[in-house]
């Protein structure tokens, strides 16, 4: 890999990892367009590294604060518990809940999902269904003022559904969030705190892969590059999407996914 492909490769990893619009779907066409394949394992464990740090940098408050209330999830009916630390307990179930089928479907399936991503008109057949999905925002509306578990455990579904190629995690679980009646900017936290296991297990299982077939030395730069580009390209594409979902322009996302997957099946 030279320099230039990983950075190319870094910004479009880390802003379609965290825009509505599907990291896969992007890369099959990237490969078509720029005449080159994707990275491989060692690419994808830098650049979902990038992409961890940048969750961690943006929601750092947040995740601070569900860590020290970890202990608390087991005394939640306690009066000396603040309320506020409460929430944040809540919050650590909810993520906990809403990780499971995601990693179910991970592990249990992890050769056919990587069969899967090796077909490219699937890839953007589903691009094309994430634009619809987006499209359909427009018409959510917020009813409750908090999440419950039912929620979460659909929200999580809808994040296992992701698994396939071409269908964006943070699109799906952020729509079926909005359609569930979740307040926009809870939903978009919950969202992007919940990639955080997801993104951990997919990276730590590529990684003991990765250290049974070691990285030649030559590749170890151009791999860093790639890492920090997609980390960057992802807090910031972190940032974006949070603004436009408080001014409810998610929508524009679907048409741009239809648009992207129509011209990516005509050239594959």
């Amino acid at each position: 890999m030279d320099t230039l492909k990983a950075i190319l490769l870094g910004i479009i990893q880390g802003l379609s990892e965290f825009l509505p619009i599907s990291s896969s779907g992007h890369l099959v066409i990237a490969e078509h367009l720029l005449n080159f394949q994707e990275g491989g394992l060692a690419f994808e464990v830098f650049v979902h590294f990038g992409s961890l740090i940048a969750v961690l940098l943006v929601f750092r408050k947040d995740i601070m604060e569900m860590i020290r209330a970890l202990p608390d999830i087991f005394r939640l009916k306690s009066p000396q518990i603040p309320e506020e630390r409460k929430n944040f307990a809540f919050l650590d179930i909810y993520i906990i809940i809403a990780s499971i089928p995601a990693a179910l479907i991970g592990v249990l399936l992890e050769d056919t999902i990587e069969n899967i991503f090796e077909n490219h008109r699937l890839a953007l057949s589903m691009l094309f269904v994430t634009g619809v999905i987006m499209w359909s925002a427009r018409y959510t509306h917020e009813k409750r003022d908090r999440m419950n578990g039912l929620q979460a455990v659909l929200i999580g579904i809808a994040q296992a559904c992701a698994i396939i190629p071409g269908i964006s995690r943070s699109g799906s679980t952020i729509v079926t969030g909005l359609w569930l009646g979740i307040p926009r900017d809870m939903v978009a936290k919950f969202s992007f705190i919940l990639s955080v296991p997801v993104i951990l297990g997919a990276t730590f299982l590529k990684l003991v892969d990765l250290i049974e077939y070691p990285l030649p030395k030559s590749e170890l730069l151009n791999l860093i590059i790639a890492s920090v580009t997609a980390m960057l390209s992802g807090y910031l594409a972190i940032l974006w999407i949070l603004d436009i979902i408080k001014k409810q322009k998610l929508e524009w996302f679907g048409v741009y996914c239809i648009f992207i997957a129509t011209i990516g099946l005509l050239l594959v």
